[in-house]
């Protein structure tokens, strides 16, 4: 199925899986924050901790099915079509975003296989994806740490862009992706 229609446009199912994605991610950074409101080894930290970890895994299965709308059919044009540099821009950019969406629960997934705590999805306890090892499980929460703390900019920038695309250069980019008003 095509991502795109021919009104210069994302698909719906693309519109609608990347705005979900945008409510999921600031889900699981709520998440993660939230917990710092309860001392820790609490049971209310511990239940927002774990629901981190499973919005996380969700994040991972829907940029899976993203990458693979993505792959089906070219985006809708920019109109007017964006210079070289905006090209190149936008293309590392995405390139960090879906690095970012992919990277973190796999990170995530792997910090509590190497220290060897059980992986929580909505009822099901998932696979470890490697044996306990503490000194990797230190290494992988830090770098999951710092990533995440990244990945403030890497979406703020992603939505500045936007904003400036449409009311600067005033050309098409926000609008193949805002929902359609009917």
């Amino acid at each position: 199925m095509p991502s795109t229609t021919a009104t210069g446009r994302y698909r719906t199912s693309s519109i609608a899986l990347h705005w979900a994605m945008l409510l999921l991610l600031v889900a699981v950074y709520a998440s993660i924050e939230l917990r710092e409101l309860f001392p820790k080894g609490s049971d209310p930290r511990e239940n927002i901790k774990a629901l981190h970890f499973m919005l996380g895994l969700c994040v991972l299965a829907l940029v899976i099915l993203r990458v693979a709308l993505r792959f089906s059919a070219p985006a809708p044009r920019i109109e007017p079509a964006p210079s070289r540099v905006q090209q190149l821009m936008s293309t590392l950019m995405h390139a960090a975003l879906y690095g970012f969406m992919l990277g973190m629960p796999l990170a995530g997934w792997l910090y509590l296989s190497a220290k060897g705590s059980p992986v929580p999805f909505f009822g099901l306890e998932l696979p470890a994806l490697m044996g306990k090892d503490l000194q990797f499980a230190a290494r992988i929460k830090e770098w999951h740490e710092t990533v995440g703390e990244a990945g403030y900019w890497v979406i703020g920038l992603h939505a500045a862009a936007a904003l400036f695309h449409h009311h600067v250069i005033k050309d098409n980019t926000l609008r193949r992706m805002l929902p359609s008003r009917g």
